[in-house]
């Protein structure tokens, strides 16, 4: 069973991922205060024979809604630094500019990292055998461009949530842990001990 939000407050978490589809890891902490919720973590991995590194903080308000993404980094001699900025209105900016396309959307997506599959998880509190459908804000790598993504979240029992994408062409059954964070994502990444 997921906790309930004043429990998770109380459980600050760190945990490490091992990706399986390339070499690579990644670490998170992530907490909460009066304001919302912030997941504050950094990646290593291998794309195309670089070395990648990115550290990211998101912001969510209470309800786990986006309100602020920050990535620093690079992919081989390329530097990434990004802000992403999301308006009361659900208006979404990246660097300053306004992406239309992902206009509405509660969740950011980060296209190299599990930890935002818990943003909708722990948003939707789904119950077993309910599933809903969400739109994300996907920013892609490596192009690091924001775009509509739509999903379905379906919760199968207390530790697993089926993942669907792409009208149904990605599907995953995330095993995840009571504060609804992804502990195996099959193929992709398995969090170590």
């Amino acid at each position: 069973m997921i906790l309930r939000d004043r429990e998770f407050m109380e459980s600050e978490r760190s945990i490490i991922w091992k990706r399986l589809d390339v070499p690579g890891h990644e670490a998170v902490r992530l907490y909460g205060d009066e304001d919302g919720w912030y997941l504050d973590g950094a990646t290593i991995f291998l794309h195309n024979k670089e070395v990648c590194r990115i550290e990211y903080l998101i912001e969510c308000d209470l309800a786990w809604r986006t309100v602020f993404v920050n990535l620093d980094g690079w992919i081989g001699d390329d530097l990434i630094d990004l802000e992403i900025n999301v308006g009361d209105d659900q208006i979404w900016t990246l660097n300053g500019d306004s992406i239309d396309a992902v206009r509405g959307c509660l969740d950011i997506d980060l296209n190299f990292s599990p930890i935002t599959n818990t943003l909708p998880i722990r948003r939707l509190g789904l119950i077993a055998d309910e599933l809903k459908a969400v739109r994300a804000a996907w920013l892609r790598f490596p192009s690091f461009e924001l775009e509509p993504l739509d999903q379905i979240y379906t919760r199968l029992n207390e530790t697993t949530v089926r993942y669907e994408s792409g009208g149904g062409k990605f599907l995953a059954d995330l095993v995840v842990d009571e504060l609804g964070l992804v502990t195996i994502y099959p193929d992709h990444w398995t969090i170590e001990d």
